[in-house]
C-alpha cells in the first residue's frame, strides 16, 4: 500500500477542501469515502439539495403571488415534483462531479470505503491497510432525534428523508424550528402543504438576535407557516398512512395530538464516527460525544487531527472548511488559523436571515451596560422594495465607546451574501463609521448596510 502524508476520513466540505489545500501544500494526500460521490452530507443530502429546492419553490411563490402584480399575466405553473426532484438531483450531480474533478486535478486519491484507524498512522479500508504519517478525522454528522421519537425515513423522517418524499403532502409537521426545519417547512409550505412546526423554545432560531426572532416568526406566519413555540414534543408515532406527534404546552394544559401525512424532526445533528475504532485508540471525547481537538485541530494522540462537525463548535460548512484549510497549513509546517468569532450563520429561507458575532443579549450577559445598536429598515431601501422584499432590517451592534462592529443580524433579501461585508469589516476591525463612510452602489440591498453604520452614529439618511 502507498504512504501518504495524510489520509482524511470523510470527503465532506471539511475534508475534501483539507485535502485539496494539503495538495495544494505539496502533501502526498488520500480521501477515505464510503459515498458512491463526494461531497459528504451538504452537497449530496444537506445544504446543496435543499438549496435547490428552496429557489424552485420561491420562484412558483413568485409567479403566485407576485407576477401578475410585476405586469406578468398568465396561469400560474403547476408542480410537476418529480421534474422537480431530478433537477435537484442534477444539481447535485454537478456539484459532487465537480469535487471529483478537482481531486483528479490536485492527484489526490480517493479510497472508496469506510475507514478505520487500528492504530496511529494506520487507516484500515476493508482488508487494505494504509500506511500515514498524519491522519485528519472529517466524518461528519448525522441527523440527531429526541426521547420519545423515532426517525423511520417512511413516516417520521429526517432532513434526509424530506428531500425524497414520494409525493407533496397535503400535512407536515415539523419538529424544531431551527434552520433545517425553517427551510424545509417553507419549502412545503410554498408547495401547498400545510405546515405546523412544534418547538421546544420560545423562539424560532434559538439563540439568534431577539430582534430577528420575531420578526422573522411574524413573516413566516403571514406566509403560511403555523408555528408553535413552547411546546414539549413527548412523541411521534407512525401509522399506516400517516403519522401523530403529542406535545405539552411549557406552560400548563392537557396534552396535545395532531396528525399529518409526514412528520420532518430537525432537532439538530450529533458527530458521526461510527467504525471508526476510536474508543480503542483511546482518543479523547467531549461530554457531548465529540472528538476533543486543542487549538491546532490535533487530538491527544500524536498524528490524529479533527475537524468539522466531530469537533466542538457550529456544525456549519464553512467552519469545517476554513478548519480543513487550516489544519493543511498546520501539517505543512506553516500556521493555520481559524477566527471562531467571525463565522457567519445563513437560513435560507425568503426572507434569509443571516447573523454574525455576538449578540446584544450576549454582550450585556458578558458585562457590557449598553451596547450601541444601528438599525435600517429593509422598507426604507429601494431595490428591497422594488422587488417586493421590503421586510426585514439590518441590525449592527457596535461597543459603544470605541465604535468597533461586534456582531450583526440582517433578515431581508440576499441576507447571506450581505453579512460576509460585515465579517470582512469585523476581520480588520473596523468600526460603524468605517462602513458608513464607504461608499455603497445604489439601488442596492448592501446600501441598508451602510444606512445602519450610519444609525450608530448621526442616523440614517433614509429612515
Amino acid at each position: 500500500m502507498a504512504n501518504y502524508d495524510v489520509i482524511i476520513i470523510g470527503a465532506g466540505p471539511g475534508g475534501y477542501v483539507s485535502a485539496i489545500r494539503c495538495a495544494q501544500l505539496g502533501l502526498k494526500t488520500a480521501v477515505v469515502e464510503g459515498r458512491e460521490t463526494l461531497g459528504g452530507t451538504c452537497l449530496n443530502v444537506g445544504c446543496i439539495p435543499s438549496k435547490a429546492l428552496l429557489h424552485a419553490t420561491h420562484m412558483l411563490h413568485e409567479a403566485e403571488h407576485n407576477f401578475a402584480d410585476m405586469g406578468l399575466k398568465g396561469k400560474s405553473p403547476s408542480v410537476d415534483w418529480k421534474q422537480m426532484q431530478a433537477y435537484k438531483d442534477d444539481v447535485i450531480g454537478q456539484n459532487t462531479g465537480g469535487i471529483e474533478f478537482l481531486f483528479k486535478k490536485n492527484k489526490i486519491d480517493w479510497i472508496k470505503g469506510w475507514a478505520t484507524i487500528p492504530a496511529p498512522g494506520k487507516v484500515q479500508v476493508g482488508d487494505d491497510v494504509h500506511e500515514t504519517k498524519n491522519i485528519v478525522i472529517a466524518s461528519g454528522s448525522e441527523p440527531a432525534s429526541i426521547p420519545g421519537v423515532e426517525i423511520d425515513e417512511n413516516r417520521i423522517v429526517s432532513s434526509t428523508g424530506a428531500l425524497t418524499l414520494p409525493k407533496v403532502p397535503k400535512k407536515m409537521i415539523v419538529i424544531g424550528a431551527g434552520v433545517i426545519g425553517l427551510e424545509l417547512g417553507s419549502v412545503y409550505q410554498r408547495l401547498g402543504a400545510e405546515v405546523t412546526v412544534v418547538e421546544y423554545m420560545d423562539a424560532v432560531c434559538p439563540g439568534m438576535d431577539a430582534d430577528v426572532q420575531r420578526t422573522f416568526k411574524r413573516i413566516l406566519e403571514k406566509q403560511g407557516l403555523n408555528i408553535i413555540t413552547g411546546a414539549a414534543v413527548k412523541s411521534a408515532e407512525a401509522l399506516k398512512s400517516k403519522a401523530k406527534v403529542t406535545y405539552a404546552p411549557k406552560k400548563g394544559g392537557d396534552d396535545v395530538t395532531i396528525e399529518a401525512d409526514y412528520v420532518l424532526v430537525a432537532t439538530g445533528r450529533k458527530p458521526f464516527a461510527d467504525g471508526l475504532g476510536l474508543d480503542a485508540l483511546g482518543l479523547q471525547i467531549t461530554e457531548r460525544g465529540q472528538i476533543a481537538v486543542d487549538s491546532h485541530w490535533k487530538t491527544n494522540i500524536d498524528g490524529i487531527y479533527a475537524i468539522g462537525d466531530v469537533t466542538p463548535g457550529p456544525m456549519l460548512a464553512h467552519k469545517a472548511e476554513d478548519e480543513g484549510m487550516a489544519v493543511a497549513e498546520v501539517l505543512a509546517g506553516k500556521h493555520g488559523h481559524v477566527n471562531y468569532g467571525v463565522i457567519p450563520g445563513v437560513v435560507y429561507t425568503t426572507p434569509e436571515v443571516a447573523t454574525v458575532g455576538q449578540t446584544e443579549a450576549e454582550l450585556k450577559a458578558a458585562g457590557m451596560k449598553k451596547p450601541k445598536v444601528g438599525k435600517f429598515m429593509f422598507m426604507g431601501n429601494a431595490r428591497a422594495k422594488a422587488v417586493h422584499q421590503g421586510d426585514g432590517f439590518v441590525k449592527l451592534i457596535v461597543h459603544p465607546e470605541t465604535d468597533r462592529v461586534l456582531g450583526a443580524a440582517i433578515i431581508g433579501p440576499a441576507a447571506g451574501d450581505m453579512i460576509h461585508e460585515i465579517c470582512v469589516a469585523m476581520e480588520f476591525g473596523a468600526s460603524a463609521e468605517d462602513i458608513a463612510l464607504t461608499c455603497h452602489a445604489h439601488p442596492t440591498y448592501s446600501e441598508a448596510v451602510r444606512e445602519a453604520a450610519l444609525a450608530c452614529g448621526n442616523g440614517a439618511i433614509h429612515s
